[in-house]
């Protein structure tokens, strides 16, 4: 069978085995229906009014409260026009008015933690031009600035002893509202609930007590759940938080399908809402699908997805976006699974939204850097660096510390493959420089794969739009996920 697979701008083509199975999310396996668009506004009211496990805004708020609305950056949820982001925070706004609470006392405040900071364009793209307009010009549209201790506050550790500081603005407000989604995710299970939180308006040394090798190399932490140490880090971390503030924080979460349209809306307080969303969830995202494990697993990389223009050619950026499909599948790969990947890797590290990563993988390639887990113990170096930092509160960079997760999470495809391939790389040399294997084409690739690693009949699994969708995390067709 023919297939085109994600590269750079464009496709690459391959011609594979016959007997190749693909999965395309949403299409291979439909998702769950979605909230028809002439009921999202009600369905979300309803959730809104009647919150899980604690009161609803019109108890919460009154005049003079100081309200924050945290929504999450354009790395997570759709842009469309009854994006979740855009219709919850209208309802939220008109329910926090009717309870007497001024516009002046509102703010609202992209939770984009280690992320660069979105620009006033991806602001109103993901909000839309009402409630932009609204807010923008009187300066009461932020993002979160990990770096502003002024507006940060130190809450000292969990019981675990993990370090947790905040947004102040947050802290200070009356109420502290959250917008997520219950979107499948390979860190940690689930974006939304007390992961936002926890990653959205904190510091990186909070980040660092969980984004490391020493968390996400446990064997909890692949294949991916709801209940890896990661995941019970960020509730820990969420909760020390509403403790110390001394509320909870008012979540309002949606369930998303493949084209980030809401299956379920639910409100309230995290501890008792998150499992009822995640019990939704679990049906669109743990997919059974498998009859027997694939040792070969092919998908390609375009040049911008998720975390911005160029992942799909930095090498660090690579390394964590492989690892990623092996956190999502590792339940269908085989113990000698081999993957084969199309990317361009040209070289191009994309400089203005990662200053840093272009010296640390010239790092690893000296100073006895043999696995990525090595670079792990220049983290505080990095993340301290006054360049960097500068470019990240003043020229929309990722902080420096945020290459830290990505080295971290970008050695768990080494450790569970016997082989990467890319394919089609125009500047091999960078792909060589992360362990990786060369070849020209996808075909190339697998006869060698069949010669070294895999045999003559590999059972073969084709992804050929798994950064294009939102993804799943499939499973053995018998198998019953019980997060």
């Amino acid at each position: 069978m023919r297939l085109e697979f994600e590269y750079g701008q464009g496709t690459m083509a391959a011609n594979l085995p016959d007997d190749t199975e693909v999965f395309i999310p949403g299409e291979t396996i439909p998702d769950p229906p979605h909230i028809p668009e002439e009921e999202l506004e009600a369905k979300t009211l309803e959730s809104i009014r009647n919150p899980m496990g604690m009161e609803p805004l019109s108890q919460l708020a009154k005049k003079g409260s100081k309200v924050t609305i945290v929504f999450p950056d354009r790395v997570k949820g759709g842009e469309q026009p009854t994006s979740h982001r855009k219709i919850s925070i209208k309802l939220i706004l008109q329910e926090l008015y009717d309870a007497g609470v001024e516009k002046k006392d509102i703010l609202l405040i992209c939770s984009n933690g280690l992320h660069r900071k979105n620009t006033e364009q991806e602001i109103r793209g993901v909000l839309g031009d009402e409630l932009f307009c609204q807010f923008w010009n009187c300066g009461q549209i932020i993002n979160h600035d990990s770096e502003d201790y002024e507006h940060l506050v130190d809450l000292g550790t969990t019981d675990r002893g993990d370090p947790v500081l905040m947004n102040k603005y947050v802290y200070d407000s009356d109420v502290a509202i959250l917008i997520g989604h219950t979107q499948g995710n390979p860190y940690g299970g689930y974006s939304g609930g007390y992961k936002h939180c926890a990653t959205g308006i904190t510091h990186w040394r909070s980040i660092a007590s969980h984004h490391v090798p020493k968390v996400m190399h446990q064997k909890d932490f692949v294949p991916v759940s709801g209940h890896s140490l990661m995941r019970t880090k960020f509730d820990e971390i969420g909760q020390h938080m509403e403790k110390c503030m001394g509320k909870k924080f008012f979540c309002c979460d949606a369930v998303l399908d493949t084209s980030s349209r809401q299956i379920a809306v639910f409100s309230g307080y995290a501890g008792v809402m998150q499992p009822v969303s995640w019990k939704v969830a679990d049906k669109r995202t743990y997919v059974p699908f498998a009859e027997k494990k694939y040792d070969v697993m092919i998908f390609g990389m375009p040049q911008f997805f998720h975390y911005g223009e160029g992942m799909g050619t930095n090498p660090i950026m690579m390394m964590q976006a492989l690892s990623a499909q092996v956190i999502r599948h590792k339940r269908v790969m085989s113990d000698r699974c081999v993957i084969i990947c199309s990317s361009i890797c040209n070289g191009y590290f994309h400089d203005e939204l990662w200053p840093y990563l272009r010296e640390m993988y010239d790092m690893f390639q000296t100073d006895q850097m043999n696995t990525l887990p090595d670079m792990n113990r220049l983290g505080e170096y990095f993340a301290t660096n006054e360049e960097y930092i500068r470019k990240y509160r003043y020229a929309n960079a990722f902080h420096p510390f945020h290459g830290f997760s990505m080295i971290s999470c970008g050695h768990i495809v080494e450790m569970n493959t016997s082989a990467i391939y890319i394919c089609g790389a125009q500047e091999p040399g960078y792909a060589r420089g992360m362990g990786l294997k060369t070849r020209a084409t996808i075909e190339e690739a697998l006869e060698d794969a069949k010669k070294k690693y895999v045999g003559e009949n590999p059972r073969i699994l084709a992804l050929p739009l798994t950064f294009k969708k939102s993804a799943v995390h499939l499973m053995m067709k018998d198998e019953v996920y019980n997060g």
